[in-house]
């Protein structure tokens, strides 16, 4: 039975890996649920939500229906005897038209804000374009630069930073090239600042930042489409700051030098005592400002797990800082925290990342010279078979042994060397007759 592609081309394309855990989550669905109505396994949904396996066919579709969002409900306008007419940024806004305010009403009335949350870490100010256009597809709606004072890579509300195709219809799209600088100039300098945290080595911190952008780069289709570009990026920093390997190397072996203040030298020794894993959850969850369903997902571990990390690292570093001890409840913890590893980020001078069409010609010649090393033994294997192939015999010769001194042989078997009395005795039996009893009976003399 074969399988026809018209079904799978009418399921509707599933999110990513992290959207669908916070789908479901959102829902309230727990794993094993999901899977009783898809019909799978419990560690077949985790491998869905972890990227490395996707459904197909028909559970496919029930997997996609089943973690589907909600539908919103737009109001219904009222009909007006006046037709006016709605701008798409004006609807956007929430406004109202020019034709049915009051005339007392200012015709450009700012719309009130609430002030966004202090940064933890210092981040260049975001560029006004897209990263996103740079891959040239159309295929979902595009994700607006983070505001100043928003931390790198933190997750936006449902609907915050999001803009309709129509409202920009005469706006130019941006190349690859320019969509990864811009990106890169947004959340490289903060992200240093991120990993040094995270590993205490200014040097291999920005190695880390460095060649994660270039794995980036090497991977811009697949990035430049991703939900959180900037998440991808910081999850690939992370994963080579605290690679094990890098003990190996002199230059990495120990961490730098703490601060000389004594607060946030408290505060440096306390992140380095803790082990990787329960590191990164504080500082994604208290320092970048994730939640915990994605900080989970983002350190492939469950929701209660890394509930249990984020509370255990807090607890270990509350016995270096008193004040963290004294807070009334989790939320001034975190705020605290989230202020003070800003502080730390900031007051220390790590090392500037290189300009972004450096490191985009540096992924190019790496993967150039991986490349051609590739095809070059690819050639000498190729070469070195046929060599051999040429010169090795057709059939198998016996090799033919060396000569050797035998030695250990007894010698040759056969009657002793008669003695003097033997031959007397053969003589005089050779000349007596052959025949008669004198040979019988004794001569007596």
């Amino acid at each position: 039975m074969t399988r026809s592609t018209t079904d799978e081309a009418a399921v509707p394309p599933l999110p990513s890996p992290k959207e669908r855990r916070r789908l479901r989550e959102a829902k309230s669905l727990s794993e094993d649920e999901v899977a009783a109505a898809v019909g799978v396994t419990r560690a077949t949904v985790r491998s869905w939500e972890t990227g490395r396996t996707s459904p197909r066919g028909r559970k496919r579709a029930l997997y996609a229906k089943l973690i589907a969002p909600e539908p919103t409900v737009k109001p219904t306008a009222k009909p007006t005897a006046k037709p006016t007419v709605v701008t798409a940024k004006a609807a956007a806004a929430g406004a109202r038209p020019a034709a049915d305010r009051p005339a007392a009403e200012p015709a450009a009335a700012p719309a009130a804000t609430e002030p966004p949350e202090a940064p933890p870490l210092p981040e260049a100010p975001p560029p006004p374009s897209d990263p996103r256009a740079g891959a040239g597809t159309a295929d979902g709606p595009s994700r607006a630069p983070e505001a100043p004072g928003r931390p790198s890579g933190a997750a936006e509300a449902p609907g915050e930073g999001r803009t309709s195709p129509a409202e920009a219809p005469g706006e130019r799209r941006t190349s690859p090239g320019e969509a990864f600088d811009e990106l890169y100039a947004r959340t490289a300098p903060g992200l240093v600042r991120q990993t040094y945290l995270l590993t205490g080595r200014r040097a291999l911190a920005r190695e880390s930042v460095e060649r994660a952008f270039e794995l980036a780069w090497q991977r811009w289709p697949e990035v430049a489409v991703d939900r959180d570009p900037a998440g991808w990026v910081r999850a690939a920093a992370y994963e080579y700051a605290m690679s094990p390997w890098h003990r190996l190397r002199r230059t990495h072996r120990h961490p730098d030098a703490p601060p000389t203040e004594p607060g946030k030298r408290a505060l440096f020794d306390a992140l380095l005592d803790l082990p990787p894993a329960y590191r990164r959850t504080l500082l994604l969850y208290d320092g970048v400002g994730l939640d915990l369903p994605e900080t989970a997902a983002e350190t492939e571990a469950s929701t209660p797990a890394a509930a249990g990390r984020l509370m255990t690292a807090r607890a270990a570093v509350a016995e270096r800082l008193p004040e963290l001890a004294e807070a009334d409840s989790p939320a001034e913890q975190s705020a605290l925290l989230h202020d003070r590893l800003g502080g730390l980020a900031r007051a220390e001078h790590v090392p500037v990342p290189r300009p972004a069409r450096a490191v985009r010609t540096g992924s190019e010649n790496k993967a150039r010279l991986w490349t051609r090393a590739a095809v070059a033994g690819v050639a000498l294997l190729i070469a070195v078979t046929g060599l051999t192939l040429h010169t090795a015999p057709t059939h198998y010769e016996q090799p033919i042994s060396p000569p050797e001194r035998v030695g250990g042989v007894p010698p040759r078997g056969g009657p002793q060397k008669l003695t003097a009395q033997d031959l007397k005795l053969q003589k005089s039996l050779g000349e007596q007759l052959a025949h008669g009893p004198e040979r019988l009976v004794p001569e007596l003399r």
